[in-house]
C-alpha cells in the first residue's frame, strides 16, 4: 500500500502577457506560443483527471504531458536570467494546494508569484504522479503471491511490474529531494527573502524532505513484498511455521521494516515541524505575511492536511509491528536457550500492536464524492493489510508458544527488555538522482549552442576578411608610394626597380 495524492489543478496563463522578446529578430515568438500551449495541455490533462474516478485516471499521460512543458518553463526562466526575455510584470500562477490543512478538507486556490514558483508547483505534480501512477501499477496486480493457481512464469512476470513500482516510487523520491534542496532554494533567492506571499506547505523544504523519505520508504515495502513473493507463494496452502526453503531471512526482512518505519517517522516528524514553526519565524516569514484576500483564499490554519500525518503515524506503527513479528520468528526459528522466550515476546507485541491499528481504523464515510470514496478505498485496504497480518502473526505465536510451554520452558522478556533486543534498520532502495532536463529553447538548449557556434564562425570569417583586406591595402599603398619617388639616390632606384617589377616585362632590356 502507497499513499494516493489529490494531483493539483492550476489556471490558465499566456506567457505572451508578460513575456517580452528582446532579441533583434524576435527568435522567441513561437517558443513562448509553444510554452503556452504546453501548460494549457497540462493544465487541461489535471483538470480532466479531477473529474475522472482513481481507477480510471491515465497517470502515464499526466506525466507524459508535465515531462513536455518543464522544459519549456526551464527555457524560459533562462531566457529572462540571460536578459533574452524581459518580463514586463511579474507573472502570477493559480494553484489549487493538496497538502494544506483546510476548515474545511477542500483545495484551496492560491496565487503564486514567479516563475520558479511554477517550476516548483509543476515539478511537485509531477512527483505527486509519479506516486500514484506507482499505486494504480501496483493495485492491479491483486494479491497474486497467494494465488494457488498462478503459475510461476506469471508469477515472475509479476514480480517485474511489481519492481517497476518500486522504480517509480525512487524517482519521485528524487524529485522531492530535487524540489526540497533546490529548486525552493532558487525560489528564496528569486524573490529575494520578501516577497510579500505566504507560500503553502506544498511549497515547504522541510514538506518535501518529507514526501521524499515517504515514497523512499514505500517503495522499500514493496520491495519487501518482492522479496517475499516465492516464500509466500509456497506458504499458500500451509501458511506458518515451518517456513519454506525459499524464505529469505527473517532477520533481513525484520531490519528492512525497521527501516521503513524509521523512514515513516521522521518523515511524520519534518512535516510536523514544518507546521508549527511556518507561522512565527520559519519559511513563512521569510517571504512576508500574506495579504488577508491570499490568506481568505487559502482557507486553512497553515498545516500539513491531517490525512498525510495519519498516513505516515498508521505505516510507521504497522511497519513496527511487522518488524517485531519477523524478530519474533527469528527467535523462534533459532534453536539455542532463551530463544524461545522472545520468540513469544516479540510476536505478543507484534500482536497487540496490530490490535490497537486495527481497533482505530476509522469507519466509512457516508458521501458519495469522488474524494470520499478514495478514502474509503484507503481505510478498506489498510483493514485488510492489519487483519491478514494479525492472522498470520497469531498463527506463529500460537505454534512458538506451544513449543515453549512444551519443551524449552524458557522465560517471557519483558517489553523494555526486548527493546534492547531491537537492531537497526537495514535500507535496500535509494532515490533515483533527479537532474532537470534542459531548456526547450534559449540559453543551455541544444538548438541554443549550435546556434552560437554557427555565429562564432560568421564572426571568425569576417574578421579574416578584414583582416585580409587591411593587408591587401597596405601592399598598394606601399608600391604607389615607391613609384612616386623621384629624390631616391641610385641604390633605392635599383631596390625600387626591384619591387616594382610587378608589370610585364619588368627588368627586361631595352
Amino acid at each position: 500500500m502507497t499513499y494516493v495524492y489529490h494531483l493539483p489543478t492550476t489556471g490558465t496563463i499566456s506567457f505572451s502577457d508578460f513575456a517580452l522578446d528582446t532579441t533583434d529578430e524576435n527568435a522567441y515568438t513561437s517558443p513562448i506560443a509553444e510554452t503556452t500551449q504546453a501548460r494549457a495541455n497540462m493544465r487541461g490533462v489535471l483538470k480532466q483527471s479531477r473529474r475522472t474516478d482513481s481507477e480510471h485516471r491515465d497517470y502515464l499521460r499526466i506525466i507524459k504531458l508535465l515531462d513536455n512543458y518543464i522544459p519549456y518553463l526551464r527555457a524560459i526562466i533562462a531566457c529572462v536570467q540571460s536578459g533574452e526575455l524581459h518580463l514586463m510584470h511579474e507573472p502570477v500562477f493559480s494553484w489549487r494546494t493538496t497538502l494544506s490543512a483546510t476548515l474545511f478538507n477542500t483545495s484551496p486556490r492560491l496565487r503564486l508569484p514567479s516563475l520558479q514558483a511554477d517550476l516548483a508547483s509543476t515539478l511537485l505534480t509531477y512527483a505527486m504522479a509519479l506516486s500514484n501512477f506507482s499505486h494504480s501499477a501496483i493495485t492491479s496486480l491483486g494479491a497474486y503471491e497467494h494465488d494457488r493457481a498462478i503459475s510461476e512464469k506469471e508469477r515472475k512476470e509479476k514480480d517485474e511490474r511489481l519492481n517497476f513500482g518500486v522504480t517509480l516510487l525512487c524517482r519521485a523520491s528524487g524529485v522531492f529531494s530535487m524540489i526540497s534542496e533546490v529548486v525552493l532554494g532558487e525560489l528564496e533567492v528569486a524573490s529575494g527573502g520578501a516577497g510579500g506571499w505566504a507560500r503553502p506547505p506544498d511549497l515547504w523544504k522541510e514538506v518535501n524532505a518529507a514526501l521524499a523519505k515517504m515514497a523512499l520508504a514505500d517503495a522499500q515495502s514493496l520491495a519487501i513484498r518482492k522479496l517475499l513473493s516465492k516464500a509466500a507463494f509456497e506458504s499458500t496452502l500451509s501458511p506458518g511455521p515451518p517456513l519454506p526453503k525459499s524464505h529469505p531471512s527473517t532477520a533481513l526482512i525484520a531490519k528492512l521494516h525497521l527501516d521503513c518505519a524509521s523512514l515513516y517517522s521522521s518523515a511524520r516528524t519534518l512535516a510536523m515541524t514544518s507546521s508549527k514553526s511556518s507561522l512565527t519565524s520559519g519559511l513563512k516569514a521569510g517571504f512576508g505575511s500574506a495579504s488577508k484576500s491570499q490568506s481568505d483564499s487559502v482557507g486553512g490554519s497553515g498545516e500539513v492536511s491531517a490525512d498525510l500525518l495519519k498516513y505516515l503515524e498508521k505505516e510507521n506503527k504497522f511497519h513496527t509491528a511487522i518488524a517485531h513479528k519477523w524478530l519474533g520468528v527469528d527467535a523462534g526459528e533459532t534453536a539455542k536457550p532463551g530463544k524461545g522466550g522472545e520468540a513469544v515476546g516479540f510476536l505478543k507485541w507484534a500482536e497487540q500492536e496490530l490490535e490497537d491499528l486495527h481497533t482505530h481504523t476509522p469507519r466509512l464515510s457516508k458521501g458519495l464524492g469522488a474524494k470520499n470514496r478514495d478514502q474509503d478505498g484507503k481505510r478498506q485496504d489498510r483493514k485488510a493489510k492489519v487483519e491478514k497480518e494479525l492472522k498470520s502473526v497469531k498463527v506463529f505465536l500460537e505454534h512458538y508458544r506451544k513449543i515453549n510451554d512444551s519443551l524449552t520452558f524458557d522465560p517471557v522478556p519483558k517489553q523494555s527488555e526486548l527493546q534492547a533486543l531491537v537492531p537497526e534498520g537495514r535500507m535496500a532502495v535509494t532515490a533515483k538522482l533527479y537532474v532537470l532536463p534542459d531548456p526547450a529553447f534559449g540559453p543551455g538548449s541544444n538548438g541554443y549552442q549550435v546556434r552560437s557556434r554557427s555565429r562564432n564562425r560568421i564572426q571568425e570569417d569576417e574578421t579574416l576578411g578584414i583582416e585580409a583586406l587591411r593587408i591587401n591595402s597596405r601592399a598598394n599603398d606601399s608600391r604607389h608610394g615607391m613609384a612616386g619617388d623621384d629624390s631616391s639616390d641610385d641604390d633605392n632606384n635599383t631596390q625600387g626597380s626591384i619591387a616594382m617589377r610587378t608589370y610585364i616585362g619588368a627588368g627586361s632590356y631595352f
